[in-house]
């Protein structure tokens, strides 16, 4: 196997694993009960993780192609991003085949 693609898969998985962190999170945190009070500080975390997750992932995915890219392999930049998302989609449609088959 190739370094390029070794490193998409790597970038693929961590991508997914950070977004399995997240959903359990919040799954599993909307049982919690800390006493349901009216305040301002639940939205600023939700906004908080939603841009920290924007930035994680962005760098996940773009991070090393970029810094490829810019040191003038194009190509290899360009195949380590078309690999990434290829891998990464085909993950999405594993999840969404599973909440099909699981939800029935």
């Amino acid at each position: 196997m190739n370094k390029i693609l070794k490193l998409a898969i790597i970038n693929s998985i961590a991508t997914a694993a950070y977004i399995i962190l997240v959903a359990c999170f919040m799954y599993f945190g909307t049982m919690v009960k800390l006493g349901r009070v009216n305040t301002i500080l639940a939205p600023i975390a939700l906004l908080m993780l939603f841009v920290f997750s924007a930035a994680l992932t962005g760098f996940l995915i773009f991070g090393k192609p970029a810094l490829m890219y810019i040191d003038g392999k194009k190509k290899e930049a360009v195949a380590l991003l078309g690999y990434t998302l290829i891998i990464l989609s085909g993950t999405t449609l594993v999840s969404l085949a599973l909440l099909v088959i699981f939800t029935r």
